[in-house]
């Protein structure tokens, strides 16, 4: 698999990222061990977990496969913290909080160093520079290699980046954002995706198969296996099952069909080859769904395709979104 690096850092991750939402919860140890293994032989390197997925259980349960399956040195591990599960305070972004998080995490994986530690959402209860001051000091004691955020919006992240680059060789440069991205959610596009682009922050999208809608399933209908029929996460995948969705669904599936590929590989490729984009992270139930991620490996979709899928699911720009100069 092709490695690229990650912002504007020496940093090289695999241009496919293995995500582990579901792992510990609908995912156990055995299909984990499928996935990863399936992951690493296909060339991937980029895992990407955090705190929160399962409660803990998948740090835990991909501490227990590295080492055993797959050599740490053939990874490169992220994982993020500052979601807590309060009702009265979603994001903890605290020094104190985010610090105590890591040793957890770091726990849990069983090693001593995240290659990618990130802050998984903006928390407006806590001074940026002391959340920011928590990536530096992670940085500075080896404990993490390359720091960055998630969930930021244009204005967070680009705050968030300039301050860290304020202070070279003290505070540690945001090597990554991760956000959700998708021909169903091209929001990034407005402000995120240029900031990240101008201060060299490498785009890390998750849900780049739009929650599984982009694949197709759904078009008939909603799957009884499928996530759109899990009492837990059919809220999750409802946004997208509305008419401006299903447009979008059908040039997806024409494009696959005169390209002899699948709605997955068109869509996985199209978010995959976007300017910023290091890797999107891709989960799966098994193996068969991985392989069947991973084998878009072998896809370019061609220049008119990509302009035909970019019509369709263009996001509306208007005032004061960054191009606005013939309005």
């Amino acid at each position: 698999m092709e490695q690229r690096h990650l912002g504007r850092t020496g940093l090289r991750v695999s241009r496919i990222g293995l995500g582990t939402l579901t792992w510990g919860r609908d995912t156990d140890e055995h299909d984990a061990a499928d996935l990863l293994k399936a992951f690493w032989e296909a060339g991937g390197t980029l895992v990407d977990t955090a705190d929160v997925y399962g409660g803990g259980d998948a740090e835990y349960l991909l501490g227990q496969l590295v080492e055993r399956l797959v050599p740490r040195r053939d990874l490169v591990i992220a994982t993020k913290a500052g979601s807590v599960p309060d009702p009265d305070r979603r994001f903890d972004g605290s020094r104190g909080h985010l610090l105590a998080a890591l040793d957890e995490s770091l726990e849990r994986l069983g090693t001593d160093y995240v290659d990618i530690w990130q802050v998984h959402a903006f928390d407006p209860r806590t001074p940026l520079d002391e959340t920011l001051q928590a990536l530096d000091i992670a940085v500075s004691t080896g404990r993490v290699r390359y720091a960055g955020v998630s969930n930021f919006c244009g204005w967070q992240l680009a705050k968030a980046a300039t301050w860290q680059l304020g202070a070279p060789g003290v505070r540690t440069r945001l090597a990554s954002t991760q956000m959700e991205y998708s021909l169903l959610q091209r929001g990034v596009e407005r402000e995120v995706l240029p900031a990240a682009l101008d201060l060299g922050i490498g785009l890390l999208p998750s849900s780049p198969l739009g929650r599984g809608v982009l694949t197709g399933k759904y078009r008939n209908g909603t799957p009884a296996d499928s996530r759109g029929a899990s009492e837990a996460l059919a809220p999750f995948v409802a946004p997208y099952l509305d008419e401006a969705a299903s447009r979008i669904v059908d040039a997806v599936a024409i494009a696959a069909d005169g390209l002899a590929a699948t709605p997955l590989q068109v869509a996985l490729a199209w978010v995959r080859d976007r300017p910023g984009v290091a890797a999107p992270i891709v989960g799966a139930r098994n193996a068969q769904q991985l392989t069947a991620a991973l084998s878009v490996e072998a896809l370019s979709l061609p220049d008119e395709i990509c302009r035909a899928l970019d019509d369709v699911s263009a996001p509306v720009h208007r005032y004061p979104d960054q191009d606005w100069s013939t309005l």
